[in-house]
């Protein structure tokens, strides 16, 4: 739901911008998009399975390359 605030007449830009922010932080529209913002969903089973196959064969290649000492 949208937040309308309209300017009063005769009241100066400072008051109103306050008084606009003011309604914003009571509604809590701005405190949810801070959480939307860095949301971030959780990874799949087969996201997690494929990123641990991904260390498990990087690890295996660090390890060949130090016993050859690459590394």
């Amino acid at each position: 739901m949208p937040i309308t605030v309209k300017r009063r007449q005769g009241e100066n830009l400072n008051s109103f911008l306050s008084r606009a922010f003011k309604i914003i932080k009571k509604s809590g529209v701005l405190l949810e998009a801070r959480k939307r913002k860095y949301y971030h969903p959780k990874p799949t089973k087969r996201s997690e399975k494929l990123s641990a196959l991904h260390k498990i064969k990087v690890l295996k290649e660090v390890a060949i390359k130090r016993k050859k000492g690459i590394l």
